[in-house]
């Protein structure tokens, strides 16, 4: 159950395990991952969440987004949330640093997250296998059509993707 799962968070300024969707409602600080996958063009490749997420269902996202598990290196978590939710093995991935944000999620839920970002080039012919409870689909965007998209239709699009176009493009393209 996803309440059970355990994950790095702050509370009196230390961090602690914490079940996830406790993290969520309390809006406390948190520690996440987030990958972005590039081609040589300079698109990425986003996924649209599943429909059974319990937050944020149906709206696009970055490549991979999580929480490592408590004790878990955040290159490893990356790498294993790629596989677990696209099928993707063998990336070689770059830290690019960290940034933090809060935004609203909906349904009362709040992310706080302090994120280690990490950007793989690679090629648009990927092999990939989508785990449907995590995915509903994937497609590859340039960074200007994702800026006009995120314009246009921000309803399609995750809070921390938008945030993150707005303030730490420079940081992943």
């Amino acid at each position: 159950m996803i309440d059970e799962i355990l994950i790095p968070a702050w509370i009196d300024e230390e961090l602690r395990p914490v079940e996830k969707l406790k993290v969520h409602q309390l809006g406390l600080k948190h520690q996440a991952v987030s990958v972005f996958l590039i081609d040589p063009k300079r698109n990425v490749l986003m996924q649209q969440r599943a429909m059974e997420k319990y937050h944020t269902p149906g709206l696009w996202a970055n490549t991979c987004c999580t929480h490592p598990n408590w004790n878990e290196d955040p290159k490893t978590c990356a790498l294993r949330r790629l596989t677990e939710e696209l099928g993707i093995k063998s990336v070689n991935l770059k830290s690019v640093g960290q940034i933090e944000y809060r935004a609203d999620v909906g349904n009362q839920l709040i992310e706080h997250e302090v994120v280690d970002l990490f950007v793989g080039k690679v090629l648009q012919d990927i092999e990939m296998s989508i785990n449907p409870s995590e995915v509903l689909s994937t497609c590859w965007i340039s960074l200007d059509d994702l800026v006009k998209q995120i314009e246009t239709r921000p309803d399609n699009f995750t809070p921390w993707i938008k945030i993150y176009m707005k303030e730490y493009a420079s940081k992943i393209f």
